[in-house]
């Protein structure tokens, strides 16, 4: 399996973001293209004005508690109404949301911020998830007009109690997000029960290694060689239920 990055110039809003991509990748039939949420959101011009924002008094205390202007905070507390969230607790000030955006069927998504960055946007402002994800990825998958392709659209974000960045998959067109391993056999021939691979996830992973988080000016990346079967599927990458969920209880 290939990872092919593909570097663009600094994107602004309005930008044809299929055809910078095209372009600057070569996107060939039977790629998978992997992008990041932001690039998208640029583009879209959903970036947030922080002077445009009045600060609540729950904004207010959480910009007191960890020096940041409660502005910030408030964004993050718009957005996570926007997406059907709560707030589930702040800890550096990092406020942890839990989310379930319009569509998404199965489970919430836990997400620093409600996927807010201050980092490569313009100064004094946030940017955060485009504000219909499926839509989105849909109309970026028609625009490239390429057969056999598919697209898995980004952020970043973390793991309990494992330190560093890694990615996951938000929406996806074209694959399956996940591939169950039920009844398949190991190494000693016993049935799996319960495992799920997280395709979507794993190969968002992969690409943002070298899509990165910083200046690399690599929004997107294209998985070539990988064996994956293209399907019909579109939409969020399905999440699993609170109280089914190994963490439950623990965060």
């Amino acid at each position: 399996m290939e990872i092919l990055p593909i570097i663009t110039p600094l994107l602004q809003e309005g930008d044809n973001l299929a055809d910078i991509l095209r372009e600057r990748g070569d996107i060939a039939e039977g790629d998978i293209v992997v992008v990041s949420s932001k690039a998208i959101a640029t583009v879209e011009g959903t970036a947030i004005a922080l002077a445009d924002i009045e600060a609540s008094k729950e904004a207010k205390a959480l910009g007191k508690k960890y020096d940041k202007e409660p502005a910030y905070y408030q964004a993050v507390i718009n957005e996570t109404s926007r997406m059907n969230g709560t707030i589930v607790q702040s800890v550096n000030g990092v406020v942890l949301t839990e989310l379930k955006p319009n569509g998404m069927k199965e489970g919430t998504i836990l997400v620093p911020n409600a996927g807010l960055d201050r980092s490569n946007v313009s100064e004094g402002h946030v940017i955060g998830w485009p504000k219909d994800c499926v839509a989105s990825v849909k109309e970026l998958h028609k625009d490239f007009d390429i057969p056999r392709t598919a697209i898995i659209m980004t952020d970043s974000g973390l793991c309990p109690r494992r330190t560093g960045v890694m990615a996951f998959a938000l929406t996806v067109q074209g694959i399956d997000p996940l591939s169950s391993m039920v009844g398949k056999p190991d190494l000693f021939g016993q049935d799996l029960s319960i495992t799920e691979e997280a395709i979507a996830d794993q190969l968002a992973t992969a690409a943002n290694f070298l899509m990165g988080n910083s200046d690399q000016s690599t929004p997107a990346a294209i998985i070539r060689g990988h064996n994956v079967s293209f399907t019909g599927f579109s939409g969020w990458v399905p999440g699993i239920e609170r109280e089914k969920d190994i963490y439950h209880g623990v965060i």
